[in-house]
């Protein structure tokens, strides 16, 4: 693997262990809890779609494997502690290391036509490699920090 993927890689890897630090831990309660917001989310759904969208973009966007994704499913999902989350996210990882392992570097320049259910909301267009890998890390970086904000409101009292 080249130093430019190492280097995504490091990063997509600090995201992911970010995002299970930040619910390591949590019980059902806190997992599950949305808050008082017109369209907010709990932290277990903006984990489960954070993973999905890491996966979606960088496994199958970027590396071009035949990747399924569900993403009105990821708003929907809960359950009763971390453990499947923290799993998924590092098994993603090992996922995301062979694939880069196995990446050309100079595909990365290429455009690359995202089908609509990896993309999510909005319209497809054509993106290079590198823009789907960045595009990932900021959404992760994103909704890391959610789910931290979401997590110190429940611990703080704001489920009662």
């Amino acid at each position: 693997m080249n130093a430019e993927l190492t280097l995504y890689l490091a990063e997509l890897q600090r995201q992911l262990d970010k995002l299970c630090e930040a619910i390591e831990g949590l019980d059902a309660e806190q997992l599950n809890w949305k808050p008082p917001v017109d369209a907010s989310n709990s932290i277990y759904v903006i984990a489960t779609h954070t993973l999905g969208n890491v996966r979606g973009w960088v496994l199958g966007i970027c590396c071009g494997q035949p990747i399924d994704r569900d993403r009105a499913a990821e708003f929907v999902s809960s359950g009763a502690d971390a453990a499947p989350l923290v799993e998924r996210a590092r098994a993603l990882g090992r996922e995301i290391e062979a694939a880069f392992a196995a990446l050309p570097v100079e595909s990365l320049d290429e455009l690359r036509e995202a089908r609509q259910n990896l993309w999510g909301a909005g319209t497809t267009r054509p993106v290079s490699g590198r823009e789907a890998i960045l595009h990932a890390l900021e959404h992760a970086a994103n909704h890391t920090g959610h789910i931290e904000i979401t997590r110190d409101l429940a611990r703080a009292g704001a489920l009662r």
